[in-house]
This record gives structure tokens, sequence and C-alpha cells, in this order.
């Protein structure tokens, strides 16, 4: 289990380098971890999101699928081969009975969880990794910071 600490910020400033860090992270998660990515609406989380997620596709010579925000659907599943990855977007419940209504923590054999807009979440899981992205001065260009994994 990785030391949870803070990573130094993580220069996003082009989609490419986006790219580069979903490959990095995706070779160190495994079944059972769950992702929280914080950040302002379009700073990146999805577009990291769908670099992962096309990344266990390719790893797997699947074909890739689109990868959207489920932000009116609460969540998108995708299924690469025996594992399962849960796509959350919470920006829109507002009460922790919602949260629970969703069972996020709930049988994660097999599975990988990704939670955007976390913040109502009370209760941080094990095996939890965190992604905080933001914007810098001119919001043109953006970094991340990772807590709870070392690549």
């Amino acid at each position: 289990m990785p030391i949870a600490t803070n990573s130094d910020k993580i220069d996003l400033s082009s989609e490419k380098k986006t790219e580069e860090l979903a490959d990095k992270i995706l070779k160190k998660l495994k079944v059972g971890d769950v992702v929280f990515l914080y950040g302002e609406i379009g700073v990146g989380k999805t577009t990291f999101i769908k670099y992962l997620i096309n990344g266990f596709q390719k790893e797997n010579k699947l074909k890739l699928t689109e990868v959207t925000s489920p932000t009116f659907t609460l969540l998108n599943e995708y299924q690469i081969n025996h594992i399962k990855i849960n796509h959350y977007d919470l920006f829109r419940l507002k009460s922790l009975e919602e949260i629970e209504n969703l069972g996020l923590f709930e049988n994660n054999k097999n599975l990988i969880t990704l939670i955007e807009w976390p913040q109502i979440i009370k209760k941080k899981p094990k095996n939890l990794i965190e992604l905080n992205f933001k914007y810098e001065d001119d919001h043109k260009k953006r970094s991340a910071q990772i807590k709870g994994l070392n690549l």
C-alpha cells in the first residue's frame, strides 16, 4: 500500500500531458481502488478519466469507447475483461441520503471506482487515491496533485 503523501504539482497544460498522467496512473491502479477527482468545472477531470479508461481498453486490446461525464445519469460503467470501472459524477447530488442510495463502496471486488465531485462524501474509503486538478493563474495552464499513490 503506497504512503498517502501529496505529490508535487504535475503540469497538465496540454491534453498530451493529461494523457501521459493517465497512462502512469493506470499502471498503478488495482482492483478495489477508489479515485476521488476534485477540481472546478472544465479543469480536466473527465478528460483524464477518458484517457484512463481508453488506456485500460488499449492494454486489453478492446475497442475504445466514448467516455463522457455521467452528470445526468450519475454513473457510467465500463467492463474491461474481468475488471469493471464505475465512473460517478456527484455534482448534482445535495444530500448524504442520495449518496447512500448509490451504494458507492459496496462490493468493490473486481471494481475500480472513479468519482468526480466527491466533496459530499464524509467517510473516505480504504484504497483511496485523490487527484486535485487546478487552474493556474492564467486559466490556460492546469495542474494536478496526487495523494495516496506514488508514481
